[in-house]
């Protein structure tokens, strides 16, 4: 039975991972996917210690709540359910991936089910924090990119995909998601195999990656 790789691309938010991603599998056809993000915890779930400040009034809009918790905090996602799933992928065994509801910040009822592959991606901003889990990855790659790009790009996806309103996303990253990066996100960067400035923008990157994505696909 063929061994199954874990390649991960951490990096902050809007950083290109999501390129990346689609630059590997335009290459490999046979991979699983695992966002991080999909194992976020649903807000009234959160730790103590990841609210930002205190709830809102009821009759606030759900993108707004959002501000009120630290998204970009470790203890915002289940790490250990992230861990024995992929555990279970390396096992030749099938999970029930979660999804996410990022609207109104919850778990979703429903799963997908995800098949284990030869080749497993695990994409997300804290994949290189727990040991655990950075134990399981056989390549580590962080994109690196100039933070008025991120945010330029998280602004654009969360108002146009989640919901949110401008004052809400800047709010947001001014308060936790700035500040959580350079405490939980940046330092990974010394745990990468490799750093990609630029994300899947960088072609020489890409072809050094070409190889081992074309070993693990056999």
């Amino acid at each position: 039975m063929n061994a199954v790789r874990i390649v991960g691309i951490a990096g902050g938010s809007g950083s290109g991972k999501t390129t990346i991603v689609t630059r590997i599998t335009e290459i490999v056809r046979d991979y699983a996917l695992v966002p991080q993000d999909n194992y976020y915890r649903s807000a009234e779930e959160m730790p103590a210690n990841v609210v930002a400040a205190q709830m809102p009034p009821s009759t606030v809009a759900a993108h707004d709540v959002i501000t009120s918790f630290n998204f970009d905090h470790p203890d915002a996602f289940d790490s250990d359910l992230l861990w024995e799933h992929l555990q279970a992928l390396k096992a030749h065994t099938p999970i029930r991936m979660p999804q996410y509801d990022f609207v109104h910040n919850r778990r979703r009822n429903d799963t997908v089910l995800v098949e284990p592959r030869r080749l497993v991606i695990l994409e997300g901003i804290m994949i290189f924090f727990d040991k655990r889990i950075r134990d399981l990855i056989d390549l580590k790659l962080y994109v690196d990119t100039p933070d008025d790009i991120r945010f330029i790009r998280r602004l654009r996806r969360d108002i146009s995909e989640r919901g949110r309103t401008m004052d809400s996303v800047i709010e947001q990253y001014m308060k936790v998601v700035r500040p959580g990066h350079y405490e939980f996100v940046e330092p990974t960067k010394a745990y990468a195999d490799l750093v990609i400035p630029e994300g899947g923008f960088n072609d020489r990157a890409m072809e050094a990656l070409i190889p081992f994505l074309k070993q693990v696909a056999g």
